[in-house]
């Protein structure tokens, strides 16, 4: 490689908070045209890294080097004076605007003094065919779906120039299609030169799009490998062990239905869905995106209304759209949105945990704060929750970290039936590890775990039983020695017809 080939250099970065060292010695390197994969467990340090190239932090130690010079990136007009454009998991967008306002925004052409929207709309469709997204430059972007709202980002990064850029788990909330045309977007600009920092837990991406792999681990880079290194190898690289189990189930006995579901229908959304779940089992749901898994067990759990149908929990029949009858039945839900729906992210981790139990701690108007303290303290000793202190703000904790404060508020509650939609979704290996044995858990000590997962090796690997959802029914049931990839995916695609579902098995 010639020098002339190297976009970013960094040397030696160490960055520390208070009581915390985020990086320690970190090196990394970045050449033109290449897509460089930057891999760690949540909390590794790849956030502060990626925020110090953006300039949002700045180093105590160690130095950038952007085409062969020392340079300081004090601010994010620092990086983008040098040509580098960062993309992270929430947008940088502004709603109420268009789609050629926000790629220009404060950069706005302009013409005898005011802004030339002609010209900014003609570049902005420019850059949006560059990128192969058909979308109006006129479009609000409050109108756009995840996958579009990503591409304006890529389209803004481009108008900027950027001959490095920083994707922050691109692929975190897109599906399978939506993914394989991200890749194609990024391959094309790998070959227009363009250097790509790509942030990823979905290992099999790495082989797919990547050229070489970095791996962080407690703040340190311990390694730099190809991207054809096997999955085992980077994860022994990422957690520091070998993991020679992916998705460890234990199966437990099976006992009684918990929970017991009966043509439960909701007009225009799910139609006669049924099913039981019994203690000591993981039933999971399996299907496409738009075929009605998130919508049912919100229905089940009371946040939705439906239409017909029965939910029992232990023989008991549950009122319809009552969360707190479901919850005073033993019914907890983890949801898919854990930031926006599980979270209350500007509290610390102490109230996050007693957010379900407060009012069965509460006693003449007054909340025991100590037994709360108490119980909180021992179940995030339980999950291993990584955290400065239970008086830590949630937001501030990794990805999975605030799944397993999620999952520890139910835990307090006593919940017999957990349901858990996408539980791992944009956490790293040693997490879902750590989440699949806390499942395992649950499951031995006689609750019963429903669980939604895109991510189908760990519905087959995790599940005693999976069920298939196909516009909005049940297209089949299939167990666990009769589950794969290929029989889940001809169920998730078919069209479920009434006698279908009447003769997929019920519980059994």
């Amino acid at each position: 490689m010639s020098n002339a080939d190297e976009l970013l250099r960094i040397e030696g970065i160490r960055k520390t908070f208070p009581g915390v060292v985020a990086l320690d010695g970190v090196d990394f390197d970045l050449r033109r045209g290449e897509v460089h994969v930057l891999l760690g467990e949540n909390g590794a340090g790849k956030s502060t890294l990626i925020k110090m190239l953006s300039g949002a932090h700045r180093p105590d130690a160690g130095r950038i080097l952007a085409g062969g010079e020392e340079v300081r990136i004090h601010g994010a007009q620092d990086a983008e004076r040098l040509g580098i454009a960062t993309i992270y998991q929430e947008f940088n967008l502004v709603p109420d605007l268009t789609v050629a306002e926000n790629i220009f925004l404060g950069r706005q052409p302009r013409r005898f003094g005011m802004i030339d929207r002609k010209r900014m709309d003609a570049d902005a469709a420019a850059l949006l065919e560059r990128v192969g997204v058909n979308v109006s430059p006129r479009a609000r972007v409050r109108e756009l779906g995840i996958a579009r709202l990503q591409m304006v980002e890529i389209a803004k990064a481009l108008s900027l120039d950027a001959r490095v850029l920083i994707m922050d788990e691109p692929t975190a909330v897109l599906t399978s299609e939506e993914v394989e045309k991200l890749f194609v977007i990024v391959r094309r600009l790998r070959e227009d030169g363009v250097g790509i920092v790509f942030i990823t837990h979905h290992l099999e991406e790495i082989a797919a799009l990547g050229d070489r792999v970095t791996v962080i681990r407690d703040g340190k880079s311990v390694g730099q490998v190809p991207a054809s290194t096997s999955e085992d190898e980077l994860v022994r690289l990422m957690v520091g062990r070998s993991i020679e189990q992916q998705y460890p189930r234990e199966r437990a006995d099976r006992g009684a239905a918990l929970l017991s579901v009966e043509g439960l229908t909701r007009d225009g959304v799910f139609h006669d869905v049924g099913f039981e779940v019994h203690a000591g089992e993981v039933v999971g749901i399996a299907g496409l995106v738009g075929a009605g898994r998130t919508e049912v067990v919100r229905a089940v759990f009371g946040a939705d209304p439906y239409d017909r149908g029965t939910v029992r929990v232990e023989g008991a029949k549950l009122p319809r759209h009552d969360v707190n009858a479901a919850m005073a039945a033993g019914i907890g839900l983890v949801p898919e949105d854990r930031k926006g729906q599980g979270l209350v992210l500007g509290q610390s981790v102490e109230e996050n945990l007693g957010l379900v139990t407060m009012r069965a701690a509460t006693r003449g108007g007054l909340v025991d704060l100590g037994g709360q303290r108490e119980a909180a303290a021992r179940i995030a000793g339980q999950l291993g929750v990584r955290m400065a202190g239970l008086h830590q703000q949630v937001r501030t904790l990794s990805g999975g970290n605030q799944q397993k404060v999620v999952i520890g508020k139910w835990l307090l509650a006593d919940t017999r039936v957990l349901i858990l939609d996408e539980p791992t979704r944009g956490i790293d290996v040693g997490a879902k590890v750590e989440i699949y044995q806390l499942i395992n858990e649950l499951t031995a000590a006689g609750a019963a775990v429903l669980m939604i997962s895109s991510d189908l090796p760990e519905v087959l690997g995790m599940s005693d039983r999976v069920l298939v959802m196909a516009q909005g029914r049940i297209a089949g049931e299939l167990s666990a020695d009769r589950a794969t990839q290929d029989a889940v995916m001809s169920l998730a695609v078919s069209t479920p017809s009434t006698e279908t579902e009447q003769e997929a098995p019920r519980g059994r």
